[in-house]
């Protein structure tokens, strides 16, 4: 089979386009498509990015973009056979592009709170009359007051995200427990699920995404650069060029 980066340069002169008209089509930057061409794998952001990269630019050719990504896997990737590349999980979404959520810790700390108020009410109520009844009804009042107050507390520090894809762009998505909630290339069009938690690390292979943080549209900007964000309730920050959550 051809070197990666002949295919991909061949399949391009054939169809007589230049690298700008890629990069427009893609979003990816021209020195990145260029690196594809000539193998030059140290020149791209690392092996998360080279595979949809390579996928992108090879389905704007017309190519098999997944056949290109195996045989980088194969070749050129340490243990590459056992990685999932990005955007592997789409072959198995289920329809109208959600995954299944279990309760939030919202909920679940809320049904909790529930719980715990109708115990109490149960032992205020068996508990006998006259002012030991009375006694034991407000011990209660006062604890569940407490439980929903805890309950409160938990879930004013949620916050909630959701993405919107318009154009392909790679999306990786971590909570606070470093669990890979989204680890995907998203073409133009898809949505993601509502994911609720204190803390997300979001990782966007470009600009092409619409944003919303807590129901509100947040603006993303145009680029064909990798974007890092760390989101919580008090507000969205960028992270360190080094800090790349693993969605692979």
């Amino acid at each position: 089979m051809p070197a990666i980066g002949e295919t991909l340069r061949e399949a391009r002169m054939r169809a007589r386009i230049d690298l700008s008209e890629i990069e427009s089509r893609t979003k990816i930057r021209a020195k990145y498509l260029r690196a594809l061409e000539n193998e030059e794998w140290g020149l791209l952001p690392g092996p998360t990015f080279v595979k949809s990269f390579l996928r992108t630019y090879a389905e704007a050719l017309g190519l098999d973009g997944k056949a290109l990504v195996e045989e980088y896997r194969y070749s050129h990737e340490p243990g590459g056979e056992a990685t999932m590349e990005p955007g592997a999980a789409s072959s198995q979404r289920p329809p109208g592009g959600r995954f299944p959520r279990g309760p939030s810790r919202g909920y679940l700390a809320l049904i909790a709170g529930v719980s715990l108020l109708i115990v109490l009410l149960i032992v205020g109520l068996v508990s006998g009359g006259g002012s030991s009844s009375g006694t034991h009804t407000t011990a209660a009042r006062d604890r569940a007051h407490r439980g929903r107050s805890a309950t409160t507390n938990s879930t004013a520090d949620n916050v909630s995200i959701s993405l919107k894809a318009t154009g392909t762009v790679y999306v990786c998505l971590v909570d606070e427990g470093g669990r890979k909630l989204i680890g995907e290339t998203l073409e133009a069009g898809s949505k993601t699920a509502t994911y609720m938690g204190r803390h997300f690390d979001l990782v966007l292979g470009n600009g092409a995404v619409a944003l919303t943080i807590d129901g509100q549209p947040r603006t993303v900007p145009e680029t064909s650069e990798v974007i890092r964000y760390s989101i919580t309730k008090a507000g969205r920050t960028t992270l360190a060029p080094g800090h790349l959550p693993m969605c692979t």
